[in-house]
């Protein structure tokens, strides 16, 4: 493997992080030095497995095989070749030049990867290891991409499953990473700083799933248990609705049966949330970039919720439920301020926990 140059590590962790990363780029940048370039390739390694798994075009088992392919690359020396075989059947068909360009600089990617200590490399290869294989599960466990293939997990057990093995395992991650570079945290206990982390992930992947159920019912997915929604007297075709004379509409009576449904979800989400507010507030104050770095996320998931919440249209696919900018914004100001006060940033917390409820 070649070296990597450090202008090709500046453009990785820098305009194509920013370019894939969309509203994590902030949460990546501010993270501290020691933490920045293993976290952010990582992410990038993970946005390059999403990219493989979602390249539609792409017949479904040649994804898998490119899936498996991909994280073959970690568990042994990279091949330049098998790259170039990722490359050159998924680089093609990629309408956004960013994700164009990340499947192209994989071999930076990987350059990178090697320029590693030993215990980030290792760390790297486990996370897209449990990653790559629930996406692989994931194109199992709903084979269709239209409306007519809609497909859903049976289980509470599943959709747990699903949340770590996509966003709970990052939570891990992260964890292992914090305490191998940041000597602040050698004390904390790994075993529950871990499980908090993993929640912390299930939390953020909690937050996207329902705010985007009307989405991914349209690409033939369905998250949220049958077996959940079958207590409420629905199946997952009842939530698609239809459009008549121009306006989207739901068979009558569906939302009223599928709020409490939702409002479960919503409920252990915010609980999942409460988990990470407790991994945060156990970040010593003199760490102020990564309590910035975990902050953010939980702040802006939390007002996501408040607005679903309040909702009528959860399962309306022309009405897109989103923090708006300037909320971000004033929170980005104020959190930066307060970052090493506990008092002002519980009662913040809690105050956002209160509009969520």
């Amino acid at each position: 493997m070649r070296r990597v140059t450090q202008t090709e590590r500046d453009q990785l962790i820098g305009p194509l992080l920013r370019d894939v990363s969309r509203s994590f780029y902030l949460t990546l940048r501010v993270l501290p030095a020691a933490l920045r370039p293993a976290i952010s390739l990582a992410y990038l390694m993970a946005r390059a497995s999403d990219t493989i798994a979602d390249t539609k075009v792409v017949p479904r088992d040649k994804r898998r095989a490119h899936l498996v392919r991909f994280r073959e690359q970690f568990e042994r020396r990279c091949d330049a070749g098998e790259l170039a075989i990722i490359r050159a059947d998924l680089a093609q068909y990629q309408s956004l030049p960013a994700e164009k360009l990340l499947l192209e600089r994989l071999d930076d990617c990987f350059a990178m990867l090697a320029s590693l200590p030993e215990g980030d490399r290792a760390r790297i290869a486990e996370l897209l290891g449990v990653i790559t294989r629930g996406q692989e599960n994931d194109l199992v466990q709903f084979p269709g991409e239209t409306e007519k293939e809609l497909a859903a997990f049976e289980t509470a057990q599943q959709l747990d499953d699903y949340t770590y093995a996509v966003a709970g395992c990052v939570g891990k991650f992260w964890t292992e990473m914090c305490v191998a570079h940041l000597p602040a945290l050698h004390g904390w206990d790994r075993a529950e700083m871990t499980a908090l982390g993993i929640r912390f992930g299930k939390a953020l992947q909690l937050t996207n799933i329902l705010r985007d159920i009307p989405k991914d019912l349209r690409i033939a997915r369905c998250y949220l248990p049958r077996q959940r929604l079958a207590e409420a007297g629905l199946k997952p075709e009842m939530l698609l609705g239809s459009v008549e004379r121009g306006a989207w509409s739901v068979e009558r009576g569906v939302m009223e049966k599928f709020r409490p449904v939702y409002d479960r979800h919503l409920d252990l989400t915010l609980d999942h949330f409460d988990a990470a507010w407790r991994y945060t507030l156990a970040i010593p104050r003199s760490c102020g970039r990564l309590r910035l770095a975990c902050l953010w996320p939980i702040f802006i998931g939390l007002k996501t919720l408040a607005l679903l919440r309040r909702s009528d249209d959860v399962l309306d696919p022309n009405k897109r439920i989103m923090v708006a900018q300037g909320d971000v914004n004033r929170m980005l100001v104020k959190s930066v301020v307060f970052c090493r006060s506990n008092k002002v940033l519980d009662a913040w917390f809690q105050k956002l926990r209160r509009e969520a409820r």
